[in-house]
């Protein structure tokens, strides 16, 4: 499935900032055998005192950018063409059985950007929590495959949590989010990845666009679908990593479009960095994935 993408960022600023650095990671990143980047343009307005492009650790495309004028608002946008292919199909006794995961893991010696040792600890905003471990230990059995326990977990904190954009920030903790069962994408797969953490699954963090289908008869809206976040699972060294999304209980298919991986959302924050201003500031955010097929 092709698809185009069109994202913008906007911020207006109470009075004019000083100086600013952000890192942006808005890209979707190319996939061997699954997510193919024609062409990807990020623009920046005003244009920035200084701009560089480069990868980061897990090989996520970065735009870092400076302003040393004084600005008074902020545009990023994207402009995309991606071909995605969804993965092959995944049966619940794929990958590692949990009694052996232990084992397979101690026999990774590798820590590049794709090792499960990554994902295995305390990342900055997702920790052990002996509520989330016992919520996840509830859910399973020792006769599971890691893939079994990962999709139980998540079915379950999909029952369990309800979707509530009001009910959570970007800074809620994970703990918060998982004590009142609400919150949004972002909260879903923090407390996912802390009950798969806590029962020694490798998991992280998948930032990226989600197509939305709109009712039957009913015309696709600009600026109707979103930014989405979903979570990685490591199945052991014959599987690797595969994904799924708690928000909608589904395994990730060609509809999810991969823009960043990291530990947790501080590693792919679409936008992030300092400002220096006085007052507040109003941010408005738009996406368009669409069909080209």
């Amino acid at each position: 499935m092709r698809y185009e993408i069109r994202m913008q960022q906007d911020y207006t600023y109470a009075a004019a900032s000083h100086a600013a650095r952000n890192l942006i990671r808005v890209s979707p990143r190319p996939i061997p055998g699954r997510q193919q980047v024609t062409h990807c343009n990020v623009t920046v307005s005003p244009p920035p005192s200084e701009r560089r492009d480069w990868l980061d650790f897990f090989g996520n495309q970065v735009t870092e950018i400076a302003f040393q004028m004084p600005i008074n608002a902020l545009s990023v946008a994207l402009l995309t063409e991606v071909a995605c292919t969804s993965p092959p199909p995944l049966a619940a006794s794929d990958g590692v059985a949990l009694t052996d995961l232990r084992a397979q893991l101690h026999a990774v010696r590798n820590i590049g950007p794709e090792s499960p040792h990554h994902f295995l600890a305390a990342s900055p905003r997702v920790r052990p929590h002996a509520d989330m471990t016992a919520y996840a230990r509830a859910s399973i059995n020792d006769g599971m495959s890691v893939v079994q326990a990962a999709l139980a977990i998540g079915q379950r904190l999909h029952e369990d949590m309800t979707y509530d954009a009001d009910a959570t920030d970007v800074d809620t903790a994970t703990e918060t989010a998982f004590a009142n069962r609400h919150g949004v994408c972002q909260d879903f797969s923090h407390v996912m990845i802390a009950c798969l953490r806590g029962i020694g699954i490798p998991a992280g963090y998948v930032g990226g666009y989600l197509r939305t289908i709109p009712p039957e008869g009913q015309p696709r809206l600009e600026g109707a679908d979103a930014m989405h976040a979903w979570v990685r699972v490591w199945g052991g060294t014959q599987l690797g990593w595969l994904e799924y999304d708690p928000t909608n209980d589904l395994v990730v298919g060609a509809d999810h479009i991969v823009s960043a991986y990291g530990r947790d959302y501080s590693d792919v924050a679409p936008i992030r960095g300092v400002v220096r201003i006085a007052g507040d500031q109003v941010s408005s955010h738009r996406v368009d994935v669409i069909p080209l097929d």
